[in-house]
């Protein structure tokens, strides 16, 4: 369970980042454009992790 929910929630989350960004990045939001790009990073490490747990398996 545990690897396969990571880098599904890291998928939303670089999706939604990216989106985030990119309107933020049009409109001259820089706060939108903020909130995307930390957004993003959350994905990253949420991948990461998925990718530890996979290697290491679901126990830790």
């Amino acid at each position: 369970m545990g690897e396969m929910t990571d880098k599904l929630k890291a998928a939303g989350n670089k999706t939604a980042g990216s989106v985030k960004d990119g309107i933020g990045s049009m409109t001259g939001n820089t706060k939108l454009q903020a909130e995307g790009k930390a957004q993003k990073a959350k994905g990253e490490v949420q991948s990461a992790t998925g990718t530890v747990k996979g290697k290491l398996g679901d126990d830790i």
